[in-house]
C-alpha cells in the first residue's frame, strides 16, 4: 500500500484526557484502572473510567446526541489540537472531502439501559425523549462527528468489536486509495455500559483484580472507555512538507478466521494471517517490526493463540507488550488507542511496559518495564469477537 501520513492523534483514556498523560503514565509504567463503581453495577471486577464525561455538554444544534459515549466522543476530540487540526484539513480539502470512519462496539448503549428505566408503567413505552438514531445506534458517533465538524464526505462506522476502530484506518485508506477522498478522521469511541460490563461477566471473562495481559496467572479482563482519534492524509508532494518527525501508516492487514463466536483459534491462524498481510502491505520482513503493541487482553486463551501467532512469526526477537493493563480493554475503541500508543512510542523513542503483568508467560521478548530506544515501525495487533483481526504497521518518516 502507499504510505498514508497521520497528521495529528489523540487519545482520552482512563490515564487522562489527550497525549500528555497518558505518554507520563506509559513511561511511568502506571495504570488507570480501579474497583469498579460505575452506574448501578454490582460486580467485583476492576475498570478503566474517564472522569468528568457525564459533566460535558454538547453544542445545543447537536442536543439530540447527547449521551455517554458522544460526550466522550466531544470531549476526545477537543483534546491535542485535534479538532483545529480537522478544520484546517476541511479548509486545504473541502468539506466533501474529508471522510469520517470511526469504530465502536456498542455505541451508546448506556442511553436505551437508561430509557428502559423509565418505561410507561402501563404500556411499558419508552420515553418520548429517546433517541435511537442518534445514540444507541453504532453509526450515530460517526454522524456525530460528521455534523460536529459539519462535513459532507462519507461518514462510516464499523463495529467488528475489538478490532473496531484498527479496521477503520483500512476503511479510510481504501477511499482514499480510490480517490473519492484526500483525508479522514479515524479512530474509536466506546463507552461504559452495563451491558458490557454484565455481558462479559456473564461469560466469565473479567478480572477481580485489575488485567495482567500475558501473566502465567492471568484470569480476564478490565474493562475500560476511550475517545481515539487519527487524522490520516494523503502524502505531501514533497519530502520537505512531510518533516523527520512524521508519523505514517505503512501497512494494513486484515483477516477472519471465523473459527467461534467468542474465542480464536487456538493456533492464532487469524492473527498470523493478519500481521503477515500487514507485513507485506508494508512491503517489510518480520525483523524489521521494533515494537508489537499486543492485542493482549488478559484472558487465558486469547493470549495463548497470540502467543502462537507472534512467535511463529517473530520468535522471541522482538520487544512486545500489551498496553491494557494500563489502559483496560477499551473494547470498541481498543485498536484506535493501541495505534495512537504506537505513535507516541514512535515519537518518544521508547517500548511501554505491559503494566501489572509480574511473570509472563515464556516464549516472547515481554517488557516487564518501559525502555528506552529507537523506534522506527510499530506492528498494533487488534483482534474480535468473531475472529475479525486487523494489523497496523506505524512508521517514523526518518
Amino acid at each position: 500500500m502507499t504510505p498514508l501520513l497521520i497528521s495529528r492523534y489523540t487519545a482520552t483514556t482512563c490515564l487522562g484526557r489527550g497525549l500528555e498523560p497518558l505518554c507520563d503514565a506509559l513511561l511511568a509504567g502506571r495504570s488507570g484502572l480501579k474497583p469498579c463503581d460505575f452506574e448501578t453495577v454490582e460486580l467485583d471486577t476492576w475498570i478503566g473510567e474517564v472522569e468528568g464525561v457525564d459533566d460535558v455538554v454538547l453544542p445545543p444544534a447537536l442536543g439530540a446526541f447527547d449521551c455517554r459515549n458522544n460526550r466522550l466522543a466531544l470531549l476526545g476530540l477537543e483534546q491535542d489540537g485535534f479538532a483545529a487540526a480537522v478544520r484546517d484539513a476541511v479548509e486545504r480539502f473541502g468539506r466533501e472531502r474529508v471522510g469520517i470512519f470511526l469504530g465502536t462496539s456498542t455505541a451508546g448503549i448506556l442511553q436505551t439501559e437508561l430509557a428502559y428505566r423509565r418505561r410507561d408503567p402501563v404500556t411499558g413505552a419508552l420515553p418520548a425523549d429517546f433517541r435511537y438514531a442518534e445514540t444507541h445506534n453504532p453509526y450515530s458517533v460517526a454522524d456525530f462527528v460528521r455534523a460536529f465538524f459539519e462535513l459532507g464526505g462519507p461518514a462510516v462506522a464499523v463495529s467488528s468489536a475489538c478490532s473496531s476502530s484498527a479496521k477503520v484506518f483500512a476503511s479510510a485508506g481504501r477511499m482514499i486509495a480510490a480517490g473519492l477522498i484526500d483525508a479522514a478522521v479515524v479512530g474509536g469511541v466506546d463507552s461504559l455500559c452495563l451491558t458490557t460490563l454484565y455481558g462479559f461477566n456473564s461469560l466469565e471473562l473479567t478480572s477481580a483484580r485489575a488485567c495482567r495481559p500475558f501473566d502465567r496467572e492471568r484470569d480476564g479482563i478490565s474493562i475500560g472507555e476511550a475517545a481515539a482519534f487519527a487524522l490520516l492524509e494523503r502524502m505531501p508532494d514533497t519530502a520537505r512538507a512531510l518533516g523527520d518527525d512524521a508519523t505514517l501508516l505503512l501497512g494494513v492487514g486484515e483477516s477472519s478466521d471465523a473459527y467461534h463466536m467468542s474465542s480464536p483459534h487456538p493456533e492464532g491462524l487469524g492473527a498470523r494471517r493478519a500481521m503477515e498481510a500487514a507485513l507485506a502491505a508494508a512491503s517489510l520482513a518480520a525483523g524489521d517490526i521494533d515494537y508489537i503493541n499486543l492485542h493482549g487482553t488478559a484472558t487465558p486463551s486469547n493470549d495463548a493463540a497470540e502467543t502462537k501467532a507472534v512467535t511463529a512469526l517473530f520468535g522471541a526477537a522482538t520487544p512486545c507488550s500489551s498496553t491494557k493493563g494500563a489502559t483496560g480493554h477499551t473494547l470498541g475503541a481498543a485498536g484506535g488507542v493501541e495505534a495512537v500508543i504506537a505513535a507516541l512510542a514512535l515519537r518518544g523513542g521508547f517500548l511501554p511496559a505491559g503494566v501489572n503483568t509480574h511473570v509472563p508467560e515464556p516464549g516472547l521478548d515481554y517488557l516487564l518495564a518501559t525502555r528506552s530506544a529507537p523506534v522506527r515501525r510499530v506492528l498494533s495487533n487488534s483482534f474480535g469477537f468473531g475472529g475479525t483481526n486487523c494489523s497496523l504497521i506505524l512508521g517514523s518518516a526518518k
